[in-house]
């Protein structure tokens, strides 16, 4: 059965991750996705480390499921070959800097006027307008104005950090899917077309919010219960021979915990045992349980506190992640041979549909693979393909 996003065509000139895993997303879901990229390098993820046979991770990782066609923009023929596409489309995503997309005269107003029911997406750094609005940006640049860097501080050693992945790029990527399967909806629904922008700026504070400002969120001087975050207390713990991650919340937990720690008389302490108890002498707990666990072994301490329905983990290195147990029974990963890159591993798409249901989707394209196919699709004879490569309009 196809995916629910089958029949939907989408029509991708965005590049690096941002756009990219978005189209991914409705890729993976059934879209024909189409990806069209510039002469010479094309998308610049494809220039990425960890290559093989044409095909970079990054570049694997955010553009799976869809089709390759090189088109040169630069040409008044490359830019009517994109408008053949958008006539037969439902989506347009672009990543252009503003202002840049209009020149090329592939604008909102210019594609709506061809198919005006098209649901134009823009993603951008800091939107159209403001002081920000021309800046080149990536998503380290946004994680430092959104506040992801400032809570990255160790409790020992107090020094900003950055979130070591792109946090912000795969948030506006998840913002810009839901925003466009929202659209479609919307259209079905009698609403017609729409312009969806959607700046990294906006998206990143926004997935940053919930957790991150508690503490500027409930605004005067008359709060209750100020702190701490949930930035102040994650943390690694020590033990005799490593580190392990738990988080101990309920009344429940954190006796568990104590027994865990041959230590139940910490339940019946009334610094310890209870939630106001656990606040007052907030310190005081943290250094006993310092010391109690760099008594024990990290396996040992993970088995008692699963044992106890304490949530525990060990920190796994990234090969540990590979052959965890629940990663293997979700089937979550997938390796399969692509015909130039050979064995190429991923994670399947997160969403697991009952009834539409999905696979991922085709092998990510090399660098124009598809350009005759599509040209075909768009009535392009032999000939005139032959024509449009002797002109450099497509490769």
């Amino acid at each position: 059965m196809p995916g629910p996003l089958a029949g939907v065509r989408v029509v991708d000139l965005s590049a690096i991750l941002s756009g990219p895993l978005a189209t991914m997303m409705l890729a993976d879901q059934g879209a024909d996705v189409i990806k069209v990229e510039p002469p010479g390098v094309g998308d610049l993820m494809r220039l990425g480390p960890f290559r093989r046979g044409g095909l970079a991770a990054f570049f694997a990782n955010a553009n799976r499921g869809k089709r390759a066609i090189t088109v040169n923009l630069e040409k008044d023929t490359g830019r009517e070959i994109v408008r053949e596409l958008v006539k037969r489309a439902d989506v347009f995503v672009q990543n252009f800097r503003p202002g840049a997309i209009d020149r090329l005269g592939l604008g909102e107003p210019a594609l709506r006027a061809i198919r005006p029911d098209l649901i134009y997406v823009s993603i951008s750094g800091f939107g159209d307008t403001g002081p920000y609005a021309q800046r080149r940006v990536y998503d380290p640049i946004i994680q430092a104005l959104t506040g992801n860097v400032a809570i990255q501080r160790h409790h020992e050693i107090q020094l900003p950090d950055l979130v070591r992945n792109v946090v912000c790029d795969k948030a506006s990527a998840y913002t810009a899917a839901q925003a466009i399967t929202a659209a479609l909806f919307a259209r079905e629904r009698g609403a017609g077309g729409q312009h969806v922008r959607i700046p990294m700026l906006d998206a990143a504070l926004a997935f940053f919010w919930p957790d991150g400002m508690m503490a500027h969120t409930i605004v005067g001087d008359d709060v209750d219960a100020p702190g701490p975050t949930l930035y102040e207390i994650y943390r690694l713990t020590e033990t005799a021979d490593g580190y392990l991650i738990y988080f101990a919340a309920s009344q429940d937990e954190f006796h568990g915990l104590f027994r865990a720690l041959d230590h139940p008389e910490w339940c019946d302490d009334p610094r310890f045992g209870g939630y106001e108890g656990r606040g007052a002498h907030a310190e005081e707990l943290g250094a006993v349980l310092y010391e109690a666990f760099r008594v024990h072994e990290t396996a040992t301490l993970i088995e008692r506190m699963i044992a106890e329905q304490v949530p525990v983990a060990p920190v796994h290195e990234l090969e540990d992640v590979l052959t965890d147990p629940q990663v293997a029974h979700n089937e979550i990963l997938i390796e399969r041979e692509h015909p130039s890159a050979g064995l190429v591993r991923q994670a399947r798409p997160a969403a697991r549909f009952e009834r539409t249901l999905t696979e991922p989707g085709r092998l990510p394209p090399l660098y124009g693979e598809h350009t005759d196919e599509i040209l075909a699709e768009l009535g392009h004879d032999p000939d005139a393909r032959k024509r449009l490569r002797a002109e450099g309009v497509v490769l």
